[in-house]
């Protein structure tokens, strides 16, 4: 029964709600279940998305307001009528979905159109691990574009951002194959804009330093 409890705590991992101990256990149980490896990281868009909205949110906005009773049954029309789009982007219109249900006419996200940086590459010379990032400034801060080679698995990693305050951002977690040195793309999201962060940095799920990619 606990098995299959851990599977269901796929989503309660990826939106960062469960408790440190928990959150421990569960990352033992990605190392041996490639099914919720991939949707941890199908999930990261869309936790991205609402991050960020938490983040943008004006104070004025009560933080008990509550979408209207039809909210589930148009989600749910909207998610089996785009499947065929693919699971990547079902899941942005989810998220986009929930954010315009719940900020109601108030709120609306911005999109800035300029051309992204050249991408910024980077191989560490102890661990091997080899990276490319392509990052795009919008209204919102930096949308991420993460290549990354990596045949030391299995192990859960994430992208963190580090601004030039010293600040930290999670932009996007996955699980590393076992013996899968292929190149493998996440996308995820900063709040910070591409001028305020200083350097990105592949890193385990215990904190070990896998590569360094500096923007400057």
């Amino acid at each position: 029964m606990r098995s299959l409890e851990r599977h269901r705590d796929v989503g309660a991992y990826a939106l960062g709600v469960l408790d440190e101990a928990e959150a421990f256990r569960f990352e033992d149980h990605l190392m041996e279940c490639p099914r919720c490896a991939a949707q941890v990281t199908e999930f990261g868009p869309a936790t991205r998305q609402l991050m960020l909205y938490r983040q943008a949110t004006p104070r004025i906005v009560h933080p008990l307001t509550r979408p209207g009773p039809r909210l589930l049954d148009a989600l749910l029309t909207a998610v089996a009528t785009r499947r065929r789009s693919g699971r990547r982007r079902v899941l942005y219109a989810v998220a986009a979905a929930v954010v315009c249900a719940v900020a109601g006419p108030g709120a609306v996200l911005y999109a800035h159109q300029d051309d992204p940086a050249p991408p910024v590459t980077a191989t560490d010379a102890r661990t091997g691990v080899w990276a490319r990032i392509t990052a795009e400034d919008e209204a919102w801060g930096t949308d991420v574009r993460l290549e990354v080679k990596d045949g030391a698995g299995p192990r859960s990693c994430r992208l963190v951002a580090v601004g030039d305050d010293g600040s930290e951002q999670t932009v996007t977690s996955w699980m590393v194959p076992e013996h899968d040195a292929r190149p493998h793309t996440m996308r995820g999201g900063a709040a910070l804009h591409p001028g305020r962060i200083d350097r990105y940095e592949v890193r385990t799920a215990d904190g070990e330093r896998l590569v360094t990619l500096p923007t400057g």
